[in-house]
């Protein structure tokens, strides 16, 4: 029999209908059998999720403000929840110790936390699962990652020793003994630490969505589904804005080389997207690229000096002086005389003062410039690297749709082209690349 571990996101868990459609996929696959929850979603396209509606308590709370109507609309979401499914659910002692969490001293990642764990444990008692509280044995290290190895030994002790559980998603126990979380999307790196913790043979992330799509969908009009992408296709797309699920939830499954499956909950028949270790060629197949995706917001510093290539050291001192200021780059393409970092507009705009200051006091360069309002788009796709005339191709589209390219940049592995452009130009040039590689 497959093992396999499942995660469900919050609108997969938004209500007591959900929670049955979750139930009959469970019970449909006797391998179904570790279970990571999410707190409940948007039940409406107007509703609010209970990690937001969480968050403003803790905000009420830490300003001393009154929090109560907040706190009682979310516990009639889970008695709603609880009562339609017949699940007898001790929510009044539950609510107790957290409202008297917030009358003391609030924790932002105790209470964003809490969503989860009421979820998972309602879920667990309509399955007749063991629950697992993560604060037990998902830990993070002093710098705030997560300790991959100890909390793998831990979690996959507690695991071994039931037949079935629910694990509540999104968060760990800190360096300092208290909640804390991931980052928002983190329940999906909760499902990947489960999955490895088990050896699972399968990782089957439901969602709202049936997979993956090759471009944005708000973008390109019927975008094609990507049946199959590896684990750096993955990573790419996510970076650049693909967001179907958390980007660091690859690394915990990618090391012990089990497959993730992105499901529709909604459509529990469709087969969605496979992640994988590695693909065959796909240029064989006609598949040269995987997807595209982009993002606006960014800028560029531009540093120019003559004879810079002889200057040992220059880009160190001025990715130093950058990072100093607390802004991380994204991309950095370079001339003999001239470099540019390109970095995220807004990080960049608090910093910026400072950061030219300092470029002047260290460099001494004969000019700085900034450039703001880029876009970056990236083209990515393993066929790539077995395909020639794919950058002819993105250029060649790009300037037939009379989009001007302010920045290129090739990654070493060869999978994926990302250019700079306007950002008014963005859609269009989104849409131009998709009619170049998929139409």
């Amino acid at each position: 029999m497959r093992t396999i571990a499942l995660k469900f996101g919050g609108s997969s868990l938004a209500d007591a209908a959900q929670f049955r459609k979750v139930a009959s996929i469970i019970r449909s696959h006797e391998g179904r059998l570790f279970v990571v929850a999410s707190a409940p979603g948007k039940r409406s396209k107007d509703d609010t999720k209970v990690t937001d509606m969480l968050y403003s308590c803790y905000d009420a709370a830490s300003s001393k403000g009154d929090f109560s109507s907040v706190l009682d609309a979310i516990s009639q979401r889970f008695a709603s929840i609880a009562s339609e499914l017949g699940v007898a659910f001790d929510l009044k002692s539950e609510f107790s110790v957290i409202s008297s969490h917030l009358s003391g001293s609030p924790e932002r990642d105790y209470m964003a936390s809490r969503g989860e764990y009421l979820n998972s444990k309602l879920l667990a008692a309509y399955l007749g699962y063991d629950f697992i509280d993560p604060a037990k044995y998902v830990f993070f290290g002093p710098d705030g990652t997560l300790d991959s190895e100890k909390t793998n030994t831990e979690l996959g002790r507690a695991l071994s020793g039931t037949d079935h559980a629910v694990v509540a998603g999104f968060y760990g126990t800190g360096f300092d003994g208290k909640v804390k979380t991931f980052s928002r999307g983190g329940s999906d790196v909760t499902g990947a630490i489960v999955a490895r913790a088990v050896k699972a043979d399968v990782y089957e992330n439901w969602t709202d969505v049936s997979g993956m799509l090759s471009a944005d969908p708000r973008v390109v009009k019927n975008p094609d589904p990507i049946d199959e992408i590896s684990y750096k296709e993955l990573r790419e797309l996510s970076y650049m804005g693909a967001s179907v699920m958390h980007e660091d939830a690859v690394f915990p499954v990618r090391s012990a080389g089990i497959p993730i499956n992105i499901r529709n909950t909604n459509r529990p028949d469709d087969q969605g997207t496979w992640i994988v270790a590695h693909r065959d060629n796909p240029a064989q197949k006609g598949k040269v690229v995987t997807g595209i995706a982009g993002k606006k917001g960014f800028s560029s510093l531009r540093v120019e000096k003559a004879m810079l290539n002889n200057e040992v050291g220059f880009a160190a001192k001025l990715l130093n002086i950058i990072a100093s200021a607390g802004v991380s780059f994204e991309h950095v393409p370079s001339a003999i005389d001239s470099m540019s970092v390109i970095v995220d507009s807004q990080a960049f705009r608090a910093n910026r003062a400072i950061i030219l200051e300092n470029v002047q006091e260290e460099l001494h360069p004969d000019a700085t410039i900034v450039d703001t309002g880029i876009a970056l788009i990236a083209v990515v796709g393993i066929g790539m690297v077995y395909k020639k005339g794919v950058a002819a191709k993105v250029f060649s589209a790009l300037a037939e749709a009379d989009v001007n390219i302010r920045m290129i940049d090739q990654g070493s592995s060869e999978i994926n082209i990302i250019v700079g452009i306007d950002e008014a130009d963005y859609e269009k040039a989104v849409n131009a690349l998709y009619e170049a590689f998929f139409r």
